[in-house]
């Protein structure tokens, strides 16, 4: 694969930025969704088909052309992801339209899967966190054979605060990392962890430096290749000891469903808080792009990929809400309702 490879079959996508690095053969995905970054239906859609491009692009392909390693990252400065896209899910909650719930969750672990069982072709999948990595966002991550966060990335499941929880794979893929009592823990806290935190739980696998994170990543893939028989065999038995199945997700989505249908009005205007939180996030991310639009390479290709900080965030005390708080919902329209709740 080369430039004109990923500019033939990966140009047309507005919310996915694709590169390819020849020399270790590695697929990087930058995901850039608007108007928030968050898994969005377009988001979703994009990411479904570059996965689908990917299984026919990798028939026939010639040693030289192949690709080893899959690379999901984010095009956003200091956010990963910020996970579900909470304002659709405001209207079809007061809507009540459960299948409109099912077909996003469906369309959320579609794609998740295709990631766990690696596309069924050849290749290792890699998550680099950089920033922010919320609820679906954290839930994408987990789904890569390995998981690697830069210090002061920030990670959780904030769905616990508006009375729900995280259904498109949280649980299943926590517990087979960890074990069902520590997932439990984690993604009822409604905590955002530091990625330092998270590494010596065990769910983040490796950590980069501030700043260091696609130099990491390039680095792990030397290594990998050097080692590339015993750490495959390493993947064959992880994925024979503890298989996920597509149907497993797909009941916990259907409790996903019915639960979030049970929401309250106070529920869901804790949704709006978030929604208010994340624009303003976005914002501020979307100014810090601006400023370094010059800088940007779109060559096609992994070399040349800016440095990007992770977004410092304030960790929470037990008695603050801690998303609201880590997150700087601090208008007074916030508080008001705030104490409503």
């Amino acid at each position: 694969m080369n430039y004109a490879a990923v500019k033939q079959n990966f140009s047309k996508y507005q919310q996915l930025d694709v590169r390819y690095d020849p020399d270790v053969h590695a697929l990087w995905y930058y995901m850039k969704a608007g108007p928030r970054p968050c898994f969005t239906v377009n988001l979703l859609n994009e990411i479904a088909s570059f996965q689908a491009s990917l299984k026919t692009m990798s028939t026939g392909k010639r040693d030289n052309d192949r690709i080893d390693f899959l690379v999901l990252a984010s095009g956003i400065p200091h956010i990963f992801n910020l996970g579900g896209d909470l304002d659709l899910f405001k209207s079809l909650i007061r809507n009540k339209d459960r299948d409109g719930l099912s077909q996003y969750a469906t369309l959320c672990i579609d794609v998740l899967y295709q990631n766990v069982v690696n596309l069924n072709l050849p290749v290792t999948t890699i998550g680099l966190v950089k920033g922010s990595a919320l609820g679906g966002g954290l839930e994408a991550a987990l789904s890569c054979d390995v998981l690697i966060a830069e210090k002061g990335a920030k990670m959780g499941f904030p769905e616990i605060l508006f009375n729900l929880f995280p259904g498109m794979g949280a649980y299943s893929l926590l517990a087979r990392k960890l074990d069902p009592v520590r997932a439990e823990k984690l993604i009822l806290s409604g905590k955002l962890y530091d990625a330092k935190e998270l590494y010596d739980m065990g769910v983040v696998d490796h950590l980069a430096d501030k700043g260091q994170g696609e130099k990491f990543v390039a680095e792990y893939i030397k290594r990998h290749n050097k080692f590339k028989n015993g750490f495959d065999g390493i993947r064959q038995v992880r994925e024979k000891i503890n298989p996920l199945d597509y149907q497993e997700l797909k009941e916990i989505t259907d409790i996903w469903v019915e639960t979030a249908l049970k929401l309250k009005d106070k529920d869901i205007r804790m949704m709006d808080r978030l929604v208010r939180s994340q624009d303003r996030l976005y914002q501020s991310a979307s100014s810090s792009e601006d400023r370094r639009a010059d800088e940007q390479h779109d060559d096609g290709n992994f070399p040349g990929v800016e440095r990007r900080d992770s977004l410092s965030i304030s960790m929470p005390t037990e008695k603050r809400r801690p998303y609201l708080h880590s997150v700087r919902v601090g208008s007074r329209k916030d508080k008001e309702e705030e104490k409503e709740s």
